[in-house]
């Protein structure tokens, strides 16, 4: 017999998911655990198209992990919600007995809560191309910069075998020229050769801006050793072999903004999101790269929950007024409202201001900081909601607005 209406609610997973449907009444009528493959899942949507005259999908990912469902749902024609997995957190606790694993649960949760709430659950777009390219993008440039320092602490490691004096004054996560120095230069008795004023002219013509001062420091550092260090011909070629690796990762990584910057001002909002003090291309990004689609934000105080700048109570007996940072949240996301708010103190006005006031309030730079980041969440939710530029003298928004 096939039924009017029935939800189906899906626990993304890497390799398999969870699919669990339920009938108006929430009673389940299916519970299956789905391989990550496109013909498995064109089958069992086919299977639960059957049951149905009309049924409603939902999610509780937009990760690169639910791609490949979302994309054969939309090849179906079937329209997809999303339920954030925080909500699912929320709303497990209200659920008992039946499953033994926890997906089967969730994903019972995920379609339970698709048909309670219906239409206030947002509809995903599951073809848009470019936020999916800046969070692979924002995801690799990510890893080449953790390569990079990475490769920057071997480099250090190696340099100490060849010359500790050297180590010390070089300055390779401040000053690119070190790295390019090193290319070139790793023992103490070839800078102490080559002199001042070759090494000056080697470093300027690869594009080294205050090339004198590196060199200056890298002779005098020299000249303070004499001795030959055991292992030093081997130390040295693995701090030229490395000191090229960094050279290569930072073309790799200024390649990538590139890319990231070029995507990024195609999207509608790329204006908007930029315009607050503090966020850049970059954190613009990886704005859009944590929350997909803009329009999935219901709230400033959703937005602020979604990046952990929410504390929620711990109270217990006559204990009360005790808040927490949530165990849930994007710290992606979080990363993004916090660097911008530490920009934000250095270049805008009206982020100083409030800071301070936090400050003389009693409060840490760290818990001053955040508290920030809590207030620009309120701005960029306004801002995006009214597709609007921010202005340095519109109308201050309260914490409490939503």
């Amino acid at each position: 017999m096939t039924m009017s209406q029935l939800w189906a609610g899906v626990d993304v997973g890497k390799e398999h998911h969870w699919v669990v449907v339920v009938d108006d009444t929430g009673a389940v009528k299916l519970s299956r655990k789905l391989v990550n493959d496109e013909q498995p899942i064109r089958a069992l949507v086919a299977e639960i198209g059957a049951m149905a005259e009309q049924v409603s999908w939902a999610v509780d990912l937009t990760t690169v992990y639910a791609s490949l469902l979302l994309t054969v749902l939309a090849d179906a024609g079937k329209s997809v919600r999303y339920l954030a997995g925080r909500a699912v957190w929320q709303a497990s606790g209200t659920y008992r007995g039946g499953e033994a694993k926890t997906d089967a649960k969730d994903a019972r949760v995920i379609a339970d809560q698709s048909r309670m709430r219906g239409t206030d659950l947002p509809v995903l777009h599951p073809h848009d191309d470019l936020v999916t390219e800046l969070r692979m993008l924002t995801a690799h440039r990510a890893d080449l910069v953790a390569d990079r320092t990475r490769t920057i602490n071997r480099l250090r490691q190696q340099l100490v075998a060849v010359c500790p004096a050297l180590e010390r004054a070089a300055q390779l996560t401040q000053d690119r020229g070190w790295v390019v120095l090193l290319s070139r230069y790793q023992r103490p008795k070839a800078i102490r050769q080559s002199g001042l004023s070759r090494i000056t002219k080697t470093l300027t013509e690869a594009g080294v801006r205050n090339a004198s001062t590196i060199a200056e420091t890298a002779v005098t550092a020299a000249k303070t050793q004499t001795v030959r260090l055991p292992g030093e011909e081997v130390a040295a070629a693995l701090v030229a072999e490395l000191a090229q690796g960094v050279i290569s990762l930072d073309d790799r990584i200024k390649a990538t903004d590139a890319d990231i910057e070029g995507r990024f001002r195609r999207h509608p909002l790329a204006e908007v999101i930029t315009s607050m003090p503090g966020i850049g291309f970059r954190l613009g990004a990886e704005f859009l790269a944590a929350v997909g689609d803009p329009a999935l934000i219901g709230s400033a105080d959703q937005l602020a929950s979604w990046a952990g700048l929410a504390p929620v109570p711990r109270d217990s007996g006559k204990r009360t007024g005790r808040l927490h940072t949530p165990q849930r949240y994007s710290r992606r996301l979080r990363r993004v409202m916090y660097m911008s708010a530490l920009t934000a103190i250095r270049c805008d006005p009206h982020s100083q201001t409030y800071y301070q006031r936090k400050r003389d309030e009693g409060k840490r730079p760290i818990q001053a900081t955040m508290c920030l980041a809590r207030r620009r969440t309120n701005v960029l939710y306004a801002l995006i909601r009214d597709n609007r530029t921010w202005q340095p003298h519109s109308p201050q928004i309260t914490e409490s607005a939503a």
